[in-house]
């Protein structure tokens, strides 16, 4: 008796599925995922129906992926309850897991942040591939400062009201970065998770694991420009003082998910002023 193919053993619709995000040059490890998740599928056959579309051998021995605990956001109401503050949820998107969020901050908030902040801003860095070193670049002209977990009272309450929106223990961030965008200033396409192939990002690993995901604060209305853009689906975010958008930067498994590729785009009119939560897989020291 002969044995289906992994890929004609799946029901019509999903074969067709794999055909076209194939197609779309979609990455096979995020297909397999929505797969698992989505149709309840083994990871073994998804991964090998994936494998026999794209015309690879099958490899019946592949061992499957262990899905991975993630920050995440109740979208399943328009509201939700993030610990003292009941957030309104604007955009939600699957994959890339992508959750625009409303009134996460008061105006009182936002303005106490800056205002404590904005004296210690200095040219922002970013991670050195060679070694792991902070270094300037042309690529990301902002200013920020970085403060240290429970650094005041303000702080505190801000990152346990994160904690209570994306269910992440608090222990599991890095400290809050201020950032000020004026005129002309600009983040360039960039990925937020650690590539471990790379030496300079593989040490920061060491520090808690992955970047699993980020939340992005605006603490200012922006008369032009300033948004955060994701140019490979095609998605902008406009700058909304008290609102926030985080996004997951692995999928379930843990992999780095490149379709997180963000910018923060040039300031035109105006002046840009966020704050930035890192979360990681495991507590960050």
């Amino acid at each position: 008796m002969l044995m289906a193919s992994p890929l004609a053993s799946l029901p019509k619709e999903w074969q067709i599925w794999i055909e076209e995000n194939l197609a779309r040059s979609c990455e096979p490890s995020s297909m397999a995922d929505v797969m698992v998740r989505d149709g309840r599928f083994d990871p073994r056959l998804a991964y090998a129906a994936i494998e026999q579309a794209r015309g690879a051998p099958v490899r019946q021995s592949r061992p499957p992926r262990q899905h991975q605990a993630l920050p995440e956001i109740d979208t399943s109401a328009n509201t939700v309850l993030a610990g003292d503050r009941v957030v309104d949820i604007l955009l939600s998107l699957k994959a890339p897991r992508i959750v625009l969020v409303g009134k996460l901050l008061a105006d009182e908030e936002c303005d106490a942040l800056i205002h404590y902040a904005e004296t210690r801003l200095e040219r922002s860095p970013v991670v050195a591939d060679r070694d792991g070193s902070n270094e300037l670049t042309a690529y990301r002209t902002s200013r920020g400062a970085m403060m240290q977990r429970s650094e005041t009272e303000l702080v505190a309450r801000i990152e346990a009201r994160l904690a209570a929106l994306v269910r992440w223990p608090v222990e599991n961030g890095e400290g809050m970065q201020l950032l000020r965008y004026e005129k002309g200033n600009e983040y360039r396409p960039h990925y937020d998770w650690f590539d471990p192939a790379m030496p300079g990002p593989r040490k920061h690993l060491e520090r808690g694991g992955q970047r699993v995901g980020t939340v992005v604060m605006y603490l200012s209305d922006v008369e032009q420009g300033g948004g955060t853009s994701f140019p490979d689906i095609g998605l902008q975010v406009q700058p909304k003082k008290g609102s926030a958008v985080f996004f997951a930067n692995t999928d379930s498994f843990g992999e780095p998910d490149r379709k997180t590729l963000h910018a923060g785009e040039p300031v035109e009119k105006g002046v840009k002023f966020i704050a930035t939560k890192w979360l990681r897989a495991g507590e960050y020291r």
